[in-house]
């Protein structure tokens, strides 16, 4: 097994201090300055504070989070920077691949970074499939939906995945085929959750693995540490005859120290991969189940959108030079590629008239975080699953703007109450 780290041309060392209710993160980081965040800034590289901040988790097993600054998801985020990241970071992901390509992206965080990456490669491989974990077992018990395999993520507040096959006949030998995976997550640290997702696609038929790319916004794996360099030895033993390679924006390591007595904490019940009683409506396939187009769907997305603001707003046809100034589009859990690209779209179509309008991603989310730090707000309800789980909104603030999307996979009225009672809340179902 070959462990290389690809695009990493060492910039200065830095160091940094987080210090959180239940501990202290000690950072060792260095930037990459082999990415550029747009072509416009060949000698600039993502630093520390263009991509991360820091949190409490509200998890025994990991009691920090590094909460992204472009990912969309506990932090609202401009789509245009998001869709730099996401260019970005597959633009050092190298040519000349061995193919099949499969690209999995690790749900819930990672599954719009994925898509995003996918889209991105595309240009270079056409052909590459994508496919995303989820947490969501399907209804339909009928053979085509049914699992691939299973892995675990271990320190996660909700360890476990589900992956499934295709019903397509032909993208299922693809998959089977595939020689190259891009493992798309938001951070990696010690490589655990990489060689589970390899191990049982493996098991699952996926035979023909010559190598596998680590993808990551940041990872705090890459120091010289010799705990580290036996970790990569173990992850060399338990890969064999895998060439291994990773590819991030920004490289270090951590060290967490427990603060002295922390006081104990109860996490939220959020680990379960149950079908919730709320039917999940046709979005088309953007990646949980593989597919080579993860814009299937948007387009009857984007015109229930219309349709459906323009009875919010009291016109006769949808009109964009409409559309309010300060705009949010959410997401909810896995349910965000779709929510993406209509905030893209609002971005750019809100964009060609002024510069007035403020758009932004976020999404909602099972994950359970403390206030401090990086999360300044904190709105919790009831799931629209129906999975009897409380999920959350972080940095949200409704009254801040004048127009929130969101954007959910199952019917309207799956939507707690305290999003409905709010005035300035439109929600966009599959079904009208």
């Amino acid at each position: 097994m070959s462990l290389t780290n690809h695009n990493v041309t060492p910039d200065i060392v830095y160091n940094r201090t987080i210090t959180l209710p239940r501990g202290t993160l000690d950072l060792t980081y260095q930037t990459n300055a082999a990415t550029a965040k747009n072509d416009s800034e060949k000698n600039g590289s993502y630093q520390l504070e263009d991509l991360l901040d820091f949190a409490q988790r509200i998890n025994p097993k990991r009691a920090f989070l590094f909460v992204s600054k472009v990912l969309g998801r506990h932090i609202p985020v401009a789509p245009s920077t998001m869709r730099n990241a996401f260019t970005d970071l597959a633009n050092l992901v190298p040519e000349e691949l061995p193919e099949p390509i499969l690209v999995i992206g690790m749900a819930e965080t990672a599954v719009g970074l994925s898509a995003g990456v996918h889209q991105a490669l595309q240009t270079r491989y056409p052909h590459a499939l994508l496919l995303n974990s989820t947490r969501h077992a399907q209804h339909d018990d009928d053979s085509i939906n049914s699992l691939l395999t299973t892995f675990s993520e271990d320190h996660s507040h909700a360890s476990q995945h589900l992956i499934y096959q295709s019903a397509d006949k032909v993208m299922q030998e693809q998959l089977l085929a595939s020689k190259t995976l891009i493992m798309v997550d938001d951070e990696a640290s010690t490589g655990n959750t990489c060689v589970n997702v390899v191990t049982a696609l493996r098991n699952a038929g996926l035979s023909q693995l010559e190598q596998v790319h680590l993808t990551t916004l940041v990872d705090w794996s890459l120091d010289q540490h010799q705990a580290n360099v036996d970790a990569d030895d173990t992850i060399a033993k338990r890969l064999p005859n895998i060439e291994f390679y990773r590819h991030h924006l920004l490289s270090g390591a951590w060290t967490w120290t427990d603060a002295p007595n922390p006081k104990p904490i109860i996490m939220p019940s959020v680990d379960t991969t149950e079908a919730g009683s709320q039917a999940l409506g046709n979005t088309g396939n953007w990646g949980r189940f593989p597919t080579l187009d993860s814009t299937d769907g948007f387009n009857h997305y984007l015109a229930s959108f219309q349709t459906l603001f323009t009875y919010f707003n009291g016109q006769t046809q949808f009109d964009k030079e409409q559309l309010p100034t300060r705009i949010l589009v959410l997401g909810s859990n896995e349910f965000v590629w779709l929510p993406f690209l209509l905030a893209e779209w609002l971005e750019q179509n809100t964009k060609v008239h002024n510069d007035r309008h403020t758009i932004k991603f976020s999404a909602l989310t099972r994950s359970p975080i403390a206030l401090g730090g990086g999360i300044t707000t904190m709105l919790s309800f009831n799931d629209n699953y129906g999975l009897g789980m409380t999920n959350f909104a972080y940095n949200v603030e409704p009254s801040d703007w004048d127009l929130i999307v969101l954007c959910v996979e199952t019917s309207a009225d799956s939507v707690d109450a305290m999003w409905q009672d709010l005035d300035n809340v439109l929600v966009v179902s599959p079904t009208l």
